[in-house]
């Protein structure tokens, strides 16, 4: 996976450029202001994410993330930022960004959003987007669901099979799929790499 690191904090960048390298299968490039990231994105191809700072020189707004969209070089385009608001976000993903990262996320999950993203799956943190007081940040989820539904994920975010979640909980392996499918709608979630991060980011298990 190529990622291009679009920010104007010299800090932020070289501290996710460093926690991609660990990772396997992942290259890092950067630019300081978005004149720089258009330019790569339109002369180089191959970026399976670009990641654009909201607030960086250049960027205009979510005009920057329509520009960036439309550039040969980037397959998918996400928001970071530290001062955005949520209403910014949810523009920011209805005019397909492949996610929106508030600066706030610790440096593992970024990069476990960006690999996400990368994939081509849409992210966003459930606790932000929500909003709301601490009380409902520190478990949005639980009142979502049925206490099966929570033992299901659970076991999601074990990395446990269908299969063996089943066995554990000693149901039959359809009604697993079942319990799935149900949360996956109430979480906002399309797949359980996704429903697992999303409890994780909410702080359940």
């Amino acid at each position: 996976m190529r990622i291009l690191i679009a920010d104007d904090h010299d800090l932020l960048r070289d501290t996710l450029v460093m926690f991609l390298s660990q990772e396997h299968g992942m290259e890092a490039e950067t630019a300081r202001n978005f004149g720089e990231a258009i330019e790569m994105a339109e002369q180089r191809e191959g970026y399976d994410l670009v990641l654009l700072d909201y607030s960086m020189p250049g960027m205009d707004g979510l005009a920057g993330l329509d520009r960036m969209r439309a550039a040969p070089g980037a397959t998918h385009v996400a928001i970071i930022s530290g001062t955005a608001s949520r209403d910014i976000a949810e523009e920011a993903l209805a005019r397909g960004a492949a996610g929106f990262l508030p600066k706030t996320l610790s440096a593992k999950s970024l990069v476990n959003a960006i690999r996400f993203m990368a994939m081509g799956e849409q992210y966003a943190p459930l606790d932000f987007m929500r909003g709301g007081g601490e009380e409902e940040a520190a478990n949005p989820l639980s009142d979502q669901l049925s206490r099966r539904e929570m033992e299901v994920l659970e076991g999601l975010t074990q990395g446990k099979s269908n299969k063996e979640i089943a066995r554990d909980l000693d149901l039959r392996e359809p009604t697993v799929k079942l319990h799935m499918k149900t949360l996956y709608r109430k979480i906002g979630a399309s797949n359980r790499t996704q429903a697992a991060m999303i409890a994780k980011e909410a702080g359940l298990f």
